[in-house]
C-alpha cells in the first residue's frame, strides 16, 4: 500500500494524474467503441487532450450510458477477462453492471485498506462487516480492503441484529463497517440489552452507502463509543474507498485522486465550477482496467476544498448534501433530505429515524409531510405517561418547533407528525430510503 503517495506536492500528482489520464484514452481509443462514438460525436480527438488540464473537454458519462448498454457494452476487454462482476439492484430500472479486471480488483483492495488505516484502523485489528455481500460492492470491497490492510475479518453481511449485537460482545472487534442508519439500529439493540458504550468492544466505526449528517454522527458516537468517519464510493466507479474522512480529522473526505479525478459541475449548465463551489460530482478513472469510465456524473452534490492543516495534500470532499435525483421541490424550493435531518440537532429529544412524505398536487410537490421520533427518555425525564394528555401536549409542542425550524432553515412549511420511538420502520440491511412517495 503506497501511503506516499497521499504527501506528493501537487505538481507531482498533477504529473501521475497527466500520465494516467493520456495512458486512460489511449486504452479507449484501442479498445472501447463506446467512447470512440463519443468522441467522435462530441468532435473531440483523443489527441486534443494533452494532460489533466484539458480533462473539461472530454464528454460526460451518465449511469443511464450504462443502462442503454446493459450488460457489458462498456467493457474495454472481453467478458471472460474480468475477474469478477458487481452491479446495482436495478429496483428503479435495468441495474448497472460493472466489470473488474484482477487489476481492478487489486486497485480496489488499495483504496479500501488505505482508506480504512486512514479512518483508524490497524493491522490485527478485527472487523465486523456488516456491509451486504454479493452484487453490492460494500461487502466484498471492505472484506478485500480489510484484508489487504491485515486485518481479520468477521463476514457476517447486514441483518440479524440480535446476532450482530450477540458477536460483537463475543468476538470484541474493534472497527464496524455497515451503513449510518444500520449503526444506529445495532445501537438500539444495545440499549435495549442495557448494554452501554464503555462496555462495547468498538473503537471506530466506518459508515457509508448513504449520506448522513452531524447528529448522526454524534448518535452513533455516544451511543456505541466509537469515532465514526464517513468513507464514500459508488460501484460506476469502483465501490467503497473512492473517499474517506481521516479519523483526526472528520468533517471532508480525502478523495484518492491518484486513482479518481474529481471535478465539481454547474448541475444546469454541465461547466466546470471554481474550487470550493458546490454542484455536482463528476469522477474520471484514472486508472481501472476493465471498465474505465471518463467524467462519470454522479448526482452528488458537493464541494471540493483543500485542508492546509489536513494529513494529506489529496483534495477533500465535503459532506455530502444531498443528490439531483432525491432533491425534493416544495413550492419552488429544492429540499434535501439531510437539510431536513440538520433540523433535528437544535431539537434535543429527537431521534434521527424520520420520513419525509411529499404532498402531490398536480403532479407537483407543494408541500412535505415529516414523520419523526420521540425519545422515551423525555418522557422519563419530565415523568409523562403515553397516552396522558399530558403526552399528546408535548406531541404538538414538537411538532410546532419541527415546523418552525423548517421554517427558519429551510424556508417550507411543513406538516409534522411526532411518532414513539421504535414506532416506525428502522434498516435492518443496507441503505435506508427517507423519502416515501
Amino acid at each position: 500500500m503506497n501511503t506516499e503517495i497521499e504527501t506528493l506536492p501537487l505538481s507531482a500528482l498533477r504529473k501521475i494524474q497527466s500520465e494516467r489520464l493520456i495512458t486512460l484514452l489511449d486504452l479507449l481509443k484501442e479498445k472501447s467503441p463506446f467512447y470512440q462514438k463519443r468522441m467522435q460525436e462530441s468532435g473531440i480527438r483523443f489527441e486534443d487532450i494533452k494532460g489533466i488540464e484539458d480533462i473539461h473537454k472530454l464528454p460526460i458519462t451518465y449511469k443511464q450510458d450504462l443502462r442503454d448498454h446493459y450488460p457489458f457494452g462498456l467493457l474495454t476487454v472481453p467478458r471472460s477477462a474480468l475477474a469478477r462482476i458487481h452491479c446495482s439492484s436495478g429496483t428503479t430500472g435495468r441495474p448497472t453492471v460493472v466489470g473488474y479486471t484482477q487489476e481492478d480488483i487489486d486497485l480496489f483492495t488499495e483504496v479500501v485498506a488505505r482508506s480504512l488505516k486512514a479512518a483508524g484502523a490497524e493491522k490485527g485489528m478485527l472487523l465486523h462487516n456488516a456491509y451486504g455481500y454479493g452484487i453490492f460492492t460494500g461487502g466484498l470491497g471492505l472484506h478485500y480492503g480489510a484484508e489487504g490492510l491485515g486485518m481479520t475479518v468477521l463476514p457476517i453481511s447486514g441483518g440479524m441484529t440480535t446476532r450482530q449485537v450477540d458477536l460483537i460482545m463475543d468476538f470484541k472487534p474493534e472497527v464496524i463497517c455497515c451503513s449510518p442508519s444500520y449503526a444506529l439500529t445495532i445501537a438500539d439493540e444495545f440499549a435495549k440489552r442495557g448494554i452501554t458504550p464503555e462496555d462495547i468492544s468498538l473503537k471506530y466505526a466506518v459508515l457509508g452507502s448513504e449520506p448522513w449528517t452531524e447528529i448522526v454522527r454524534k448518535h452513533i458516537e455516544d451511543r456505541l463509543g466509537v469515532v465514526a468517519t464517513n468513507i464514500y464510493g459508488l460501484s460506476e466507479i469502483i465501490g467503497p474507498g473512492v473517499a474517506i474522512e481521516d479519523f483526526e480529522e472528520q468533517g471532508g473526505s480525502y478523495i484518492w485522486e491518484d486513482h479518481f479525478y474529481p471535478e465539481i459541475l454547474d448541475p444546469l449548465t454541465k461547466e466546470p465550477l471554481p474550487l470550493g463551489s458546490e454542484g455536482v460530482l463528476v469522477l474520471t478513472t484514472l486508472t481501472k482496467k476493465g471498465m474505465p469510465l471518463l467524467r462519470y456524473w454522479t448526482n452528488d452534490i458537493t464541494r471540493l476544498y483543500y485542508d492546509e492543516k489536513g494529513k494529506r495534500n489529496m483534495i477533500k470532499m465535503a459532506p455530502i448534501v444531498g443528490r439531483t435525483d432525491d432533491m425534493l421541490i416544495v413550492r419552488g424550493v429544492n429540499v434535501y433530505p439531510s437539510q431536513i435531518e440538520e433540523v433535528f440537532s437544535a431539537i434535543p429529544g429527537l431521534l434521527p429515524n424520520y420520513y419525509l412524505k411529499p404532498l402531490i398536487k398536480e403532479q407537483m410537490v407543494v408541500a412535505l409531510g415529516i414523520d419523526v421520533e420521540l425519545a422515551d427518555e423525555v418522557l422519563v425525564q419530565q415523568q409523562i405517561a403515553k397516552g396522558s394528555a399530558a403526552h399528546t401536549a408535548l406531541k404538538e409542542q414538537y411538532m410546532q418547533q419541527v415546523a418552525a425550524e423548517v421554517k427558519k432553515r429551510v424556508g417550507i412549511t411543513t406538516s409534522v407528525v411526532i411518532h414513539e420511538q421504535d414506532s416506525l420502520p428502522k434498516c435492518e440491511a443496507g441503505k435506508i430510503n427517507r423519502i416515501i412517495k
